[in-house]
C-alpha cells in the first residue's frame, strides 16, 4: 500500500511497538512523518527477541519519522501515566492509540498456572483499557481521533474457547474494549475499531509458540501495517465499532493480490488461518458448542486400525531417536476411541488404548481430520489454530508429529 501522506503530523502512541506488527505499524506511519511513541517494556536486549525500544526509534526516525521511546509496562498504571503526559509534552497531543501489546499462553485449563493467567489478562485486556483511559483526555482534543484494538472478532463459538479459555478471554477482553468504548465516544468523534489477521503473521512469537519452520505458512507483518494504516487513515466518524480483517480492509482499499505478503510467495495459498477467524469464503457455521460424531459420511472399514498397522510397521529406532515423545490420540466422529504412538521408548509402539508411558502430548480430533492428517492434507498447526485439533501437554512435541508425517506421507 502506498503512502498517502495522511498521517503526516499525527502522533501514535503505539503499545508493544519494539517487535513484530507494532513496530511495522509505526514503520508505515513514519512513512508519512508521523510521531510515534514506542512504549514497550525492552530497554535491554532480549536472549530471544530481537529489537528494543531504542532500535524500534532509530528504524522510525530512518524512515521519516519523529520517534519518542518510553519503557512502559502497560500493567503498571503510574508507567503509562507518564509515558502518555511525556508524550504529550513532547508531541503536543496524541491523536491515535494502537492497543498491540499481548500476551499469550496456549493453555488448557489444568496446565494454565494463576500468574500466566494474570499475566494475560493484565496485560490484554487491563492493560488495553488503561492505556485507552489515560490517553482519552488527549484524543478528545485532536481532530483525528482513532483507537486501533489489535485483537480478534467477538465470536461465541466453543472451539476457540476449548483449547485455551484464558488466552481467548484475554483477547476478547481487548475485543470487549472496542465494543464498548466505541459506543461510549461515538458522540464525541473517536473511532475506536479492532484489527486482526486472517492468517498466521510470522513474527518472534509464533516463531517461539510453533517453531523456525513458521515463515513457511505466515504471512509478513507488513499486512497488518497497511491494514492498519488505511483504517487509521480515515476520518473518524467514517467506521467505528468496526471488527477488521486485514485482507478484508485491504481489498476495500483495491489490494487484491496478497502474494507479495506471504513469507514464501510460493505458499501464498497454503498459508495457516489464524486463531479467531476462518478461511476466507468457508461456510458460516452454528456458533453453538461443537463435539460428537461428525456430520458426513461415515469412514468405511475401520481404518483407524489399518493406518497405525502400517505406521507400526515404518517405526525404528532413527524415528524414536528424533522424536523423543509419546502421543495419545482422543478420537470422535465415526471411528471414536483412543490411540497412542510411542517415539520415545525402544524401537516405538503404536496401538488401541492408552499409551504405556505418560503421553507428552494428547490430540483431539474428529476421525475425518485425523485421517487427512496423516495423509498430509491437514497440517497440526493449521488444525490447531483453526480449532480442528485440541492439544493438552507439550505444544512443541504435538508439531513434531507433523515432521514425521511428512517424512512417512510417501509410505503410508
Amino acid at each position: 500500500m502506498i503512502n498517502t501522506g495522511k498521517l503526516a503530523g499525527r502522533t501514535l502512541f503505539i503499545t508493544g511497538a519494539s517487535r513484530g506488527i507494532g513496530k511495522e505499524i509505526a514503520l508505515k506511519a513514519a512513512r508519512d512523518g508521523a510521531n510515534i511513541v514506542v512504549a514497550a517494556k525492552t530497554a535491554e536486549p532480549h536472549p530471544k527477541l530481537p529489537g528494543t525500544i531504542y532500535s524500534a526509534a532509530e528504524e522510525i526516525e530512518r524512515a521519516g519519522g519523529k520517534a519518542y521511546p518510553c519503557v512502559v509496562d502497560v500493567r503498571d498504571e503510574q508507567q503509562v501515566r507518564g509515558a502518555v503526559e511525556a508524550a504529550v509534552a513532547k508531541f503536543g497531543g496524541i491523536d491515535i492509540v494502537v492497543n498491540n501489546a499481548s500476551a499469550i499462553s496456549l493453555t488448557n485449563t489444568p496446565g494454565t498456572d494463576m500468574k500466566r493467567y494474570d499475566l494475560m489478562h493484565n496485560i490484554n485486556t487491563r492493560g488495553t483499557f488503561l492505556v485507552s483511559k489515560e490517553c482519552l483526555p488527549y484524543l478528545k482534543k485532536s481532530n483525528h481521533a482513532h483507537i486501533l484494538n489489535i485483537s480478534p472478532p467477538l465470536s461465541m463459538k466453543a472451539k476457540w474457547f476449548g483449547p485455551h479459555v484464558a488466552y481467548t478471554m484475554a483477547k476478547y477482553g481487548m475485543s470487549m474494549c472496542v465494543l464498548g468504548m466505541a459506543e461510549e465516544f461515538r458522540d464525541q468523534g473517536i473511532s475506536v475499531n479492532a484489527l486482526w489477521p486472517r492468517t498466521a503473521i510470522h513474527t518472534a512469537a509464533i516463531e517461539m509458540l510453533t517453531g523456525p519452520d513458521s515463515a513457511q505458512w505466515s504471512r509478513k507483518p507488513e499486512i497488518m501495517a497497511d491494514a492498519a494504516y488505511a483504517i487509521l487513515s480515515r476520518e473518524p466518524r467514517q467506521s467505528t465499532g468496526q471488527f477488521f480483517v486485514d485482507d478484508e480492509v485491504l481489498e476495500t482499499a483495491g489490494i487484491t493480490d496478497l502474494t507479495d505478503y506471504a513469507c514464501i510467495r510460493e505458499n501464498a495459498d497454503k498459508l495457516m488461518v489464524d486463531f479467531f477467524v476462518e478461511e476466507k469464503g468457508a461456510p458460516v457455521e452454528d456458533a453453538a458448542p461443537t463435539g460428537g460424531a461428525s456430520a458426513g459420511t461415515p469412514a468405511a472399514g475401520a481404518k483407524i486400525p489399518q493406518l497405525f498397522q502400517k505406521i507400526e510397521s515404518l517405526l525404528s529406532p532413527e524415528i524414536v531417536a528424533k522424536t523423543q515423545a509419546v502421543f495419545q490420540f482422543n478420537i470422535s466422529g465415526a471411528e471414536q476411541g483412543t490411540w497412542f504412538l510411542d517415539l520415545k521408548n525402544g524401537s516405538g509402539s503404536c496401538g488401541s488404548g492408552t499409551p504405556p508411558a505418560t503421553p507428552d502430548a494428547t490430540l483431539t480430533m474428529n476421525s475425518n481430520n485425523f485421517f487427512d492428517m496423516f495423509s498430509g492434507k491437514l497440517k497440526a498447526a493449521p488444525a490447531y489454530m483453526t480449532g480442528k485439533l485440541k492439544i493438552s501437554g507439550d505444544f512443541q512435541k504435538a508439531l513434531k508429529l507433523e515432521k514425521l508425517m511428512k517424512a512417512l506421507k510417501s509410505k503410508l
